[in-house]
């Protein structure tokens, strides 16, 4: 997944929040230096926002101090049906009448392995 590409407004209008990397960060609980890696490594989505271009993440990722539970597996699902970081932050924040709710929200609330087993249906 790319790192570092802009959200369209598309996008932009169906993720209800953002943080900016320091305030990821900081919810968190880690140094702004580990928030990048977890970038790259796959483990949140980042896109540049606004007209200054700013680094975010969808806040509803974060939850409790941590990263939400099946975030990472259903990216690297989704990566390897060929997704990109657009691509995923749009299905993960589409309304899916039969979970119900998006599968961001359906994450949330610990019910990843139906937003997982949705994920690897869309390879089919």
């Amino acid at each position: 997944m790319t790192v570092f590409s802009s959200v369209d407004a598309h996008i932009d209008a169906l993720v209800p929040s953002w943080l900016t990397l320091p305030e990821v960060a900081e919810r968190l609980g880690l140094d702004i230096t580990r928030i990048r890696p977890l970038i790259k490594e796959g483990q949140l989505i980042a896109v540049r926002r606004g007209e200054n271009k700013v680094l975010m993440v969808p806040s509803d990722f974060i939850g409790d101090g941590k990263i939400i539970k099946g975030l990472s597996g259903t990216l690297t699902v989704l990566k390897d049906d060929g997704f990109s970081d657009e691509e995923a932050l749009e299905w993960l924040f589409t309304a899916d009448d039969t979970l119900p709710g998006t599968p961001a929200q359906a994450l949330r609330e610990n019910r990843g392995t139906e937003v997982k087993r949705r994920a690897q249906a869309l390879a089919v």
